[in-house]
C-alpha cells in the first residue's frame, strides 16, 4: 500500500531514466514523452547543456538566501526582462507561487496607490492557476471541502468581452488570464478579446495579468504566448519550462508596479536558489533564440499536418507545440489518454474531453512521426 498521499490518480508507470524525447520505465519500456512533465521538460530529458550547468553550480554553492545579493539571479532577471515587457523580476519555486505573488502585487499596488477599495480580481471559467487556497478560490476549481474560500475574486467567461464588462466594477483591481488556457483544453484567446481586455484595464485603471506558466518559455513558438497577439500585460507569472525540469518560477512586472513590493511584503526561502538559477539561465539562453523559436513553430506546423489524418476522431487546437486534441463524443479522453500511454506515447489530459500533447521544444520531425504511429495504433483500438 502506497505511503504517498492519494491526491493523484497515478498511472502504474515509474519513469526512472530519459534521454531527449524518450523516457524509460521500471521495466525498461521505452516511451515517447509528449507530456514533458506537463510542459516542464522543454528541452527533453537529460539535456547535456542543462546537466552540465547543474553540475557546474553544484560544485560551487547550493543555497544561500535572499538576504544576500546574487549576480547569477541578477543576470537571469535581466535576460527575462530584456525579452519581455518587464523591468522587475521575483523568483520563486513554482507556478502556483508565482500566481500568489501576482495576486498580492495587484492588490498591494492598488492599496499603495490610494485605491484601497479596489481589491477584487477577475478570473475566468476554464482557467487553472494552481492548487493553493488563493489560486483555487480564484479559478473556482478543486474547492470542495476546503471552505471557507478566499474572497475577492469574480469569474467571467473566457473569450467573451461582454461577460468581462458585466463583472467589473469600481472595486476591480485587475484581470488575470491565460493567453492559452492549458488545463481548460488548449483554448487560445481570440485576438479581439485579448485586445479588448487590455483596453478595459486601461480605461478603468486596472492591471492586466497573464498566467504564462504553461504557455511561456517558447511553448507557442514565441518567447511568451501574448507576444503573438501584440498585447502586453502589467504583470506575468512564469514557471514550468523555465527550469527545463528543475523547479523554478517567477513573476515579472514593471518598475512602477514592482515598487510597491518593499522588504517584508513578499518572500521565498528557496526562491532564486543558485541551482535553479543556473539551469534556468541556460534554458533561457537556448530557447530565447530567434532560430530556435522558429524551429518550434515549424515543428508545431509539421505535427498538426500529421494529425490532420485523424480529423474524424479529434479536432486540433494548437499554438506552436502547445497542442490539444478535442475528441469526439464517442471517445472519452480518459480512455484515449490511458490507451496512448499504454502504447508508448506519454501525454496529459485536459478539460473539454481533450488530451494535451506537449513535446520537448527541440523535438524532431522523425520523433513526431514515431508519435503519429502510436496515435494511429491507439486510435484503431479506440474505434
Amino acid at each position: 500500500m502506497s505511503k504517498l498521499l492519494g491526491s493523484y490518480a497515478r498511472l502504474d508507470i515509474d519513469l526512472i531514466k530519459g534521454k531527449g524525447v524518450y523516457a524509460f520505465d521500471q521495466n525498461d519500456k521505452k516511451y515517447i514523452d509528449f507530456c514533458s512533465g506537463i510542459a516542464v521538460n522543454c528541452l527533453g530529458h537529460a539535456n547535456p547543456e542543462l546537466v552540465q550547468a547543474l553540475k557546474n553550480q553544484a560544485e560551487k554553492i547550493w543555497h544561500t538566501s535572499n538576504i544576500f545579493s546574487t549576480q547569477a539571479g541578477e543576470k537571469l532577471a535581466t535576460l527575462l526582462c530584456e525579452k519581455s515587457f518587464a523591468e522587475k523580476c521575483f523568483f520563486c519555486n513554482s507556478g502556483a507561487e508565482a500566481m500568489e505573488g501576482v495576486i498580492k502585487t495587484i492588490r498591494r499596488y492598488s492599496s499603495q496607490s490610494g485605491k484601497t477599495h479596489k481589491n477584487r480580481i477577475v478570473f475566468f471559467k476554464g482557467s487553472f492557476h494552481g492548487r493553493t487556497i488563493a489560486t483555487s478560490s480564484a479559478a473556482g476549481k478543486g474547492t470542495e471541502g476546503f471552505a471557507p474560500l478566499l474572497n475577492g475574486f469574480d469569474i467571467a467567461t473566457f473569450n467573451d468581452l461582454e461577460s468581462v464588462k458585466s463583472v467589473i466594477n469600481d472595486k476591480t483591481a485587475g484581470i488575470m488570464l491565460e493567453p492559452v488556457q492549458g488545463e481548460g483544453g488548449v483554448i487560445p484567446a481570440k485576438v479581439e478579446f485579448l485586445k479588448g481586455v487590455r483596453e478595459l484595464c486601461d480605461k478603468h485603471d486596472m492591471l492586466l495579468g497573464f498566467d504564462e506558466v504553461q504557455s511561456g518559455i517558447g511553448r507557442t513558438g514565441y518567447m511568451f504566448a501574448h507576444q503573438e497577439y501584440g498585447v502586453e500585460p502589467d504583470i506575468m507569472a512564469i514557471a514550468k519550462g523555465l527550469g527545463g525540469g528543475f523547479p523554478v518560477g517567477a513573476f515579472l512586472t514593471t518598475e512602477k508596479i514592482g515598487s510597491c513590493m518593499v522588504p517584508g511584503t513578499h518572500g521565498s526561502t528557496f526562491g532564486g536558489n543558485p541551482l535553479a538559477i543556473a539551469v534556468a539561465t541556460k534554458v533561457v539562453e537556448i530557447v530565447f533564440d530567434k532560430d530556435f523559436l522558429e524551429s518550434v513553430q515549424n515543428a508545431g506546423k509539421y505535427l498538426e499536418k500529421q494529425l490532420l489524418q485523424f480529423n474524424n476522431i479529434f479536432n486540433i487546437r494548437r499554438k506552436g507545440l502547445f497542442v490539444g486534441l478535442k475528441f469526439n463524443d464517442k471517445i472519452p479522453n480518459d480512455k484515449a489518454y490511458k490507451t496512448f500511454c499504454k502504447n508508448g506515447l506519454l501525454c496529459v489530459r485536459g478539460k473539454d474531453n481533450t488530451i494535451r500533447l506537449l513535446p520537448p521544444l527541440n523535438v524532431t520531425n522523425h520523433e513526431i512521426d514515431e508519435a503519429i504511429k502510436i496515435i494511429k495504433l491507439s486510435v484503431d483500438k479506440l474505434l
